[in-house]
């Protein structure tokens, strides 16, 4: 069967695996099976601010999560108006951390990531409630990120690319960087919606195959398509590429796997719940709705996925988040669902936020100008 879906035409692909992975399984997960999942993962009570940068100059975004040796570590996106660079935090408890240092850092070169490095975790344990580990691949561990060579906050080309380390991930050193990147707006297999900028990227590792490769890659880009005579380049939207070594990478489908008719549909992260994948994402500037706000979808093969239409799992509601409440990473750890996301208020100011399926109490932690 691997064989067979590798010598399918890119544009059949997008439409055949879910038959290739299973044929007793519907390419639609069901209404009851979505609402399951909704109350699963829901987390109505906001904990507050976990980290805000010491000053309006730097902005925090983007928090990925995961666990070794007892500890929790988050690795987040530093901007302070040259670009962004990936740090390393420390938590005991997944409500006090601690920065320890960085991972992606501003080279000093004018290569292609010279001043954009914005860094995701890959190969995590994907099971819902699981161990959060990150697994090793060809004795490294890895991270996908966009790089750029411009200076200012998502200017110029951005580009996917690939870091590794056969060190501690824990332990906060440069990772090293694939000389290229491996996905870019001027490839020439570009589709006809990615072909100005590539933004955040997750990477799993699916041992089942399901796509005919083991690790696959869902990120957000957005190009110069037009629909119905509107011109759509800023609209971003979800598709995939896959790989067998982590290293060279292809393009699958060509169509992406989550888009809206308007606005943004961005920043995938994907867990397992039983046998139904759930990509936690977020939307922003959709057709009668404003701000950004995260969402869910499901799927039983990572191709077809079939999106959430009830509430948001995070909307703007409060002082810190009453501009944007978006980009998610989501873990469920001794019995509570803890949902991590970047807050912007009114006023620009940008931290990390928490809400969870319980009432563990609020945070202490502001912005500076907001009451504690």
């Amino acid at each position: 069967m691997k064989n067979f879906v590798r010598n399918l035409p890119a544009a059949i692909l997008g439409l055949s695996c879910c038959c290739c992975a299973s044929r007793t399984q519907p390419v639609q997960v069901p209404q009851a099976t979505m609402e399951a999942i909704y109350e699963t993962v829901k987390t109505p009570y906001k904990y507050g601010l976990i980290k805000v940068a010491a000053d309006d100059s730097k902005k925090m975004d983007c928090p990925s999560i995961f666990r070794a040796g007892g500890k929790w570590y988050m690795t987040y996106l530093v901007f302070d108006g040259r670009g962004y660079e990936t740090v390393l935090a420390e938590s005991t408890d997944l409500l006090h951390w601690q920065d320890l240092g960085n991972l992606l850092s501003f080279s000093d070169s004018t290569g292609w990531d010279a001043n954009q490095k914005a860094g995701y975790i890959a190969l995590q344990d994907e099971e819902w409630g699981g161990s959060y580990a990150l697994k090793r691949f060809d004795g490294k561990y890895w991270m996908s990120y966009f790089g750029g060579p411009d200076r200012g906050y998502e200017q110029g080309d951005l580009s996917v690319g690939i870091a590794y380390t056969a060190g501690d991930p824990t332990v906060p050193h440069e990772w090293m960087r694939l000389t290229e990147p491996v996905l870019t707006a001027q490839d020439p297999d570009v589709r006809w919606w990615e072909n100005r900028k590539l933004f955040k990227s997750s990477v799993i590792w699916d041992k089942a195959e399901t796509t005919g490769y083991p690790f696959v890659m869902f990120y957000n880009a957005n190009g110069d398509s037009a629909q119905n005579n509107i011109k759509t380049r800023w609209y971003e939207r979800i598709g995939m590429a896959v790989s067998d070594d982590m290293i060279h990478w292809k393009r699958f489908g060509a169509d992406p796997v989550m888009h809206h008719p308007k606005g943004i549909t961005g920043d995938a992260v994907i867990q397992r719940i039983d046998n139904v994948w759930v990509m936690f994402y977020f939307g922003a500037f959709w057709e009668n709705k404003d701000g950004a706000f995260n969402r869910f979808a499901c799927s039983y093969d990572l191709v077809n996925w079939t999106d959430w239409h009830g509430d948001d799992l995070i909307a703007p509601s409060e002082p810190y988040d009453s501009k944007f409440a978006h980009k998610s990473f989501v873990l469920k750890h001794d019995g509570v669902v803890y949902h991590f996301y970047c807050a912007v208020n009114d006023r620009d100011q940008r931290g990390i936020a928490l809400a969870t399926s319980h009432d563990i109490g609020k945070s202490k932690l502001a912005f500076a100008d907001d009451e504690l």
